[in-house]
């Protein structure tokens, strides 16, 4: 491996130049925003892990139709803990064939609300919502995704 290749990843979401102006505002805001903490983050354990409660449902569905997950956060939201989470709903998936042909569902269903990576040396993928405020909304549009997608498999 050469140096500075582990962390490689390559944009795979198109977004305009407006929407990456609005995400660099809000995460600006962010950062200048007072953080108070009103509600601690809720964990459930799934496959020798805690994840967080709101995106627990995806997650089993997922491994469920074998797309694997490796890390998952649900992310901030004004009424969580902000020193307990990521900034953005995330969650980490291994490479394969049935992955891909997900994620490429994924792209063309939530389209501008969807942000993917991907990282060639570790052959994973990394899905999170592209705006810090649709945090929970990421979490749902990924399970809904799923189900449709697994009933689609089941034809």
């Amino acid at each position: 491996m050469n140096q500075g290749e582990e962390f490689d990843e390559h944009m795979l979401s198109i977004h305009s130049k407006e929407r990456w102006i609005r995400k660099r505002r809000e995460v600006d805001e962010w950062e200048k925003r007072r953080k108070l903490i009103k509600k601690q983050k809720e964990t459930v354990f799934f496959l020798n892990d805690e994840v967080d409660v709101q995106l627990f449902p995806a997650l089993s569905l997922l491994n469920d139709m074998r797309i694997v997950t490796q890390y998952s956060c649900a992310g901030v939201s004004v009424s969580d803990d902000p020193l307990n989470h990521s900034l953005y709903a995330y969650v980490t998936v291994f490479d394969s064939e049935s992955t891909r042909n997900f994620i490429d569902y994924l792209q063309r269903s939530m389209r501008h609300r969807l942000l993917v990576t991907y990282e060639p040396t570790r052959k994973r993928y990394d899905l999170s919502s592209f705006y810090i405020q649709h945090n929970r909304s990421f979490c749902f549009l990924l399970y809904r995704y799923a189900i449709c997608w697994k009933s689609r498999m089941e034809w």
